[in-house]
């Protein structure tokens, strides 16, 4: 069971950090905000997925994820809030780009909900001491 968690944490850190590429590469290249902000997001989701899957919990859907992480890890102080704000904020503007009538979002935005994703991945890494 040890080596399948292993392989599953693993997993789900490189689909991080696919995400978190892809995310740089859209940005650096002029592509749409929408796009980055989704990569970003999902880089910062598939690490919480990592997490959760170390302590033996599985979500479905993206609110159980979001809310696990809160209760595991930022209420019980493992990572700080911040993180929870970035990973929040990243799943309304995900919401909002994928599913709103317009889009809104502005070049500040996404950058900082990049540089958020990059800090977010780095933390989660460190903490699961996986490289």
């Amino acid at each position: 069971m040890k080596e399948e968690l292993e392989a599953i944490l693993k997993y789900r850190l490189k689909q991080a950090e696919e995400s978190l590429n892809d995310a740089k590469i859209l940005y650096n290249s002029g592509g749409s905000l929408r796009s980055v902000i989704n990569r970003s997001y999902y880089a910062m989701f598939y690490s919480v997925l990592a997490l959760i899957s170390r302590i033996g919990i599985s979500r479905s859907k993206h609110s159980g994820v979001l809310a696990v992480f809160d209760r595991e890890y930022v209420k019980t102080q493992i990572f700080p809030k911040e993180m929870s704000k970035s990973f929040h904020e990243a799943f309304n503007l995900r919401q909002e780009g994928d599913y709103g009538e317009f889009d809104i979002i502005s070049k500040e935005e996404t950058l900082e909900i990049l540089n958020g994703a990059q800090n977010f991945l780095k933390n989660v890494k460190n903490y699961l001491a996986v490289e």
